[in-house]
Order: structure tokens, then C-alpha cells, then sequence
């Protein structure tokens, strides 16, 4: 079941919501029963088989974690426990993810006979999935408390984060389950998040899906793209994975809201980084933390200690040399980055996608190590023009990367750079419709009428960049767990008023008159 659908708007969400709060006036188990067997329904609708697997990976983790917490004194048992249970997720994950195409591509050397199609992806697998391993991590280290099987079911499969994330930790989310207030009915829940919801479901059906055609349309052919045809594919591509992302995760914070939880911030304007680790802190920052907190500090940290038992420096001090920043900052990146690009799909292409960001983002630490003054900054142009400057070079590294992430391949994405770079050619501007001599008024009449993907492309980078985002503009009523700073233009800050309630109905009957084609989120395929 889709968020931008009607099935779920008008039928799905105003049941669940109700029955949620009726139940929670009642009892609060009757209330995570009902959210539990809501979210079942929610993940079963598009195919009921998988929620076999959903079912079966739930039970088989609990089990798992019962033990581990059972070992607590006993770490090499608790240790080997902890080890069954990741590796039975993980060879889950790459039954479903992998094991066709690395069957098939045995099989282009000799090595498999046969072909065999690709699996049905079951939806959320990397989620869930990951979600019960940092779980299972987490009760080795003494973290967990929490044995209550409802608890743990409800944890995993409440369904506004069940499908695409955000990633879950269990200490944000058990002891807001086990509040009795949170199943409240309060008006305040259903405005906020309803607010919050609308928003996110306008990124997706009317910006979004508005500029798909033109990615879809240049990444079918991008061998024949020359140099604004494929930056502007390029940059469709972005916009499109930006607003779809960024919609989705507004709308799974808001109906978290309409259920009395708050989820931990997800997406915060990454296309405004001025560098690329900024960049890695504002998108996906859920998967970021997740990653920083079970690959990249185990890794490093494991290094650290290999180092410190040969007697060589660790810390700020290993940093700051040659071989200990490669040791101890580029591999763990390096490692980090290789597993989050697989992660995202079994192609070569996302291996590449993730290698880039793992060479961007040791040039970034070395940078500010080795380059720049850490209390002053190195600035070699003003501000006004170094600051627009940074940005602009992070999302130019940002494209280049997503080209690799979206082709079908890595030859494709090769050929959308050699396009970006001019190895085919520069359209001339009479090409795209404009004549020397061409009045201003002119020249926007033919953008508006006759080029519509630059006229997304402009007005869509413009929202990107220089609009406050969908938390900013509920300011302090935003119901993250992290708070941003509220929008800095006084009318666009959300109030819970008949001006913004009017607002929101707007917003809301432009996209139900606009979904007529329900599209899936791109991160569904992940």
C-alpha cells in the first residue's frame, strides 16, 4: 500500500487512526495490538506472501535477542549468538538482493549453467532487516532492557516507517510505545502531523513525479545525450530523488505524529551542504547514524587498537600524519561507504556509487585536517562568493555520483558524464529555442511554453535551496526528535490557524486531483 494513494487516504489511514485511539481509551496493549495488526495489513496489501517473511524474520530475531540477553554473562556464547543471528538476517537480505545476479553473472564465466530471474524484492527487506540487526547489536552491548514480544513487534513493523525507513533505534521508540499518553486522542497529533503529512505528500505527486518523465526519458538513452541534454537529465534525476525522498520522509514523520510518536529526523535540505560530510549528515540521517555507529566506528576503533598494540599513535594524533589518516579515517570510510553503496542494490554501478562517496569524503576529512585553519576555516575568496561556491561544488560531486546510482549500469552512467562533460558536443542555444535578440519576456514565454523541463528544473532547484524546509516551517511544533530552526520569513511559519488549515486543504485537494497514477517511492526498490 502506497501513502499517495486513496485506497490509504481515504480508507487505510482514517481506520487505523481512529481504531488506534479508541482501542488506546481502552487499554494501551489493546491499542499496540491494533497498530500491530494495522501495520500487517499495511505491508500485506501488495503482496499477503511476504508478510510470511516479515513474520518469521520478527519471530526468529526476538528469539534471537531473548538468548543474547540470556548469555549477558557468558560474552564468547553471547558473542556466537549475536554472530547466528546477524548472519541469518544478512543471508536473508542476500537471498532476496543478490543471489540472482551474482548466480547470472557466475554464469557469463562458466562457472553456474542456467539463467535465473531476478527475485521478487519483498518490500522493506533492508529495513526491517536492518532495523533487528542494530537490535541484536544493541543487546549484546547491554543497551536493551526491553523483553516484550508486543513491544518488539510493534517496534519493527509500525507501518509509517516500516517500508523506507527512517531507521529506528529501539531507545528512541520503546519507552514512547509504553507511554500511556501517547494513545490519547489529541487534536493537536492530527494537526501537526496532518500538516507535516500534506506536505510531504505534495513534494511527492506534484514536484516529484512531475519532473520523473525527464530523468526516466534521458537515462533510457544517455549514449546519445549531449551536453545540456545531459546535464539536465542529471539534475532531473536529483530533483526527483530529492523531492521523492524528502516527501516520503515527511509524511512518515507525520503520520507518526497522527499516532502520538515522534521519529527521529530523517532529511534536512542536503542539496544546501557546503561539504560533502555536511551532505552525509542531512540526507538519509538515519542511515548515516546507523552506519557511523556499526561499521565505521567498529572498524576504526578495531584499527585503533591494532595500532596502539604496535606502539603507533591513535586518535587526533594518528590523524594528523600520512599513514594514520589513511588508517584510521580513508579505510574505515572506505569500508563504510563500499557496504552502504552494495546496500542500495546488487548492480556494480552502486559499488561505485558508494567508492565515490568514500573518496569524496576522505578528500573532505583530509581537507579540513591538513588544509584547513580548524578555528578560522580557509576562505580564498569572500564568504558571499566561497559559501554559494562550496555548495555548488558539493552537489556538481553529488550528481556525478547519483549517475551511477540511478543508470542501469555503469557503461550508462559513463555515458551521461561523458554527455555532462562535453564529449558529444555543446547544443547551441538556437537548439533549445532561444534567438539572438530575444527579448526577456520572450525568452520566459518560450521557457514556460515550450521547455518545461528547464522551467521544473529552475523553479524545483530554487524551492531546494533557498525555501525553508517542511521542519523549519513548523518551527518548534515540528514533532522530529531533533528540532531545526524555524523558518526565517515570519509567514511561513506553520500555526495552527484557519489560514493554515486552509492551506493544508488546498495542498491536499491539488494532489488527490493530481494522483490519478500512483508512482512508488524510489527507496521502495532498496
Amino acid at each position: 500500500m502506497l501513502f499517495n494513494s486513496y485506497i490509504f487516504l481515504l480508507l487505510f489511514l482514517p481506520i487505523a487512526v481512529a481504531g488506534h485511539y479508541m482501542a488506546g481509551a481502552i487499554s494501551l496493549r489493546l491499542a499496540a495490538l491494533w497498530l500491530c495488526l494495522t501495520s500487517f495489513i499495511f505491508y500485506g496489501w501488495w503482496n499477503p506472501q511476504f508478510v510470511i517473511l516479515l513474520s518469521a524474520s520478527i519471530a526468529f530475531n526476538f528469539i534471537v535477542s531473548l538468548f543474547i540477553l540470556k548469555f549477558a554473562a557468558r560474552p564468547r556464547l553471547q558473542a556466537l549468538v549475536t554472530g547466528f543471528g546477524v548472519a541469518v538476517d544478512l543471508a536473508a537480505l542476500f537471498h532476496y538482493k543478490y543471489f540472482a545476479t551474482l548466480f547470472n553473472f557466475l554464469g557469463e564465466y562458466g562457472v553456474t549453467s542456467g539463467g535465473m530471474d531476478d527475485l521478487i524484492l519483498p518490500l522493506g527487506i533492508s529495513f526491517f532487516t536492518f532495523t533487528q540487526i542494530g537490535y541484536l547489536l544493541d543487546c549484546r552491548l547491554g543497551i536493551v532492557k526491553e523483553r516484550s514480544l508486543l513491544s518488539f513487534v510493534l517496534f519493527v513493523t509500525f507501518f509509517p516507517h516500516l517500508i523506507a525507513g527512517p531507521l529506528l533505534h529501539h531507545k528512541e521508540m520503546m519507552p514512547q510505545f509504553a507511554d500511556r499518553e501517547n494513545y490519547r486522542f489529541r487534536a493537536e497529533n492530527l494537526s501537526i502531523g496532518g500538516m507535516l503529512f500534506v506536505i510531504g505528500l505534495t513534494k511527492k505527486v506534484i514536484l516529484a513525479d512531475s519532473i520523473a518523465p525527464y530523468a526516466d526519458e534521458g537515462f533510457a538513452e544517455p549514449g546519445a545525450l549531449q551536453f545540456w541534454a545531459a546535464w539536465g537529465t542529471s539534475i532531473a534525476y536529483a530533483l526527483q530523488l530529492y523531492f521523492d525522498f524528502s516527501g516520503y520522509s515527511d509524511m512518515a514523520l507525520g503520520l507518526a505524529k497522527m499516532f502520538g510518536i515522534r521519529f527521529p529526523l530523517n532529511f534536512n535540505s542536503p542539496y544546501k551542504a557546503g561539504s560533502i560530510i555536511e551532505f552525509w549528515s542531512r540526507w538519509h540521517m538515519t542511515f548515516t547514524r546507523y552506519l557511523t555507529a556499526y561499521l565505521f566506528y567498529p572498524m576504526a576503533v578495531t584499527i585503533s587498537r591494532m595500532r596502539a598494540a604496535r606502539g603507533l599513535p591513535v586518535g587526533s594524533n594518528a590523524a594528523r600524519s600520512p599513514g594514520g589518516f589513511l588508517a584510521t579515517i580513508v579505510v574505515p570510510t572506505v569500508f563504510t561507504m563500499s557496504l552502504a553503496g552494495i546496500w542500495h542494490g546488487a548492480g556494480f554501478q552502486y559499488l561505485v556509487f558508494g567508492l565515490l562517496h568514500a573518496g569524496y569524503l576522505s578528500i573532505n576529512h583530509g581537507w579540513r585536517l591538513f588544509v584547513a585553519n580548524p578555528k578560522t576555516g580557509v576562505t580564498f575568496l569572500p564568504r558571499i562568493i566561497w559559501t554559494p561556491l562550496c555548495v555548488l561544488i558539493t552537489f556538481v560531486a553529488v550528481l556525478v555520483a547519483q549517475a551511477f546510482f540511478r543508470a542501469e549500469g555503469v557503461g550508462d552512467a559513463i555515458a551521461l558524464l561523458k554527455g555532462m562533460a562535453g564529449l558529444r558536443g555543446i547544443e547551441g542555444l538556437q537548439s533549445l529555442g532561444f534567438m539572438p535578440g530575444m527579448s526577456a519576456g520572450d525568452a520566459w514565454r518560450l521557457l514556460v511554453g515550450h521547455h518545461l523541463q528547464l522551467f521544473y528544473i529552475l523553479v524545483l532547484l530554487a524551492v531546494a535551496w533557498f525555501a525553508p524546509n517542511a521542519h523549519q516551517i513548523l518551527g518548534r511544533y515540528s514533532p522530529a526528535l531533533f528540532k531545526v530552526q524555524e523558518a526565517a520569513i515570519v509567514w511561513l511559519r506553520w500555526r495552527p490557524n484557519l489560514i493554515w488549515t486552509a492551506v493544508m486543504l488546498a495542498m491536499l485537494f491539488l494532489c488527490l486531483v493530481n494522483m490519478h497514477k500512483e508512482t512508488r517511492f524510489l527507496y521502495f526498490q532498496f
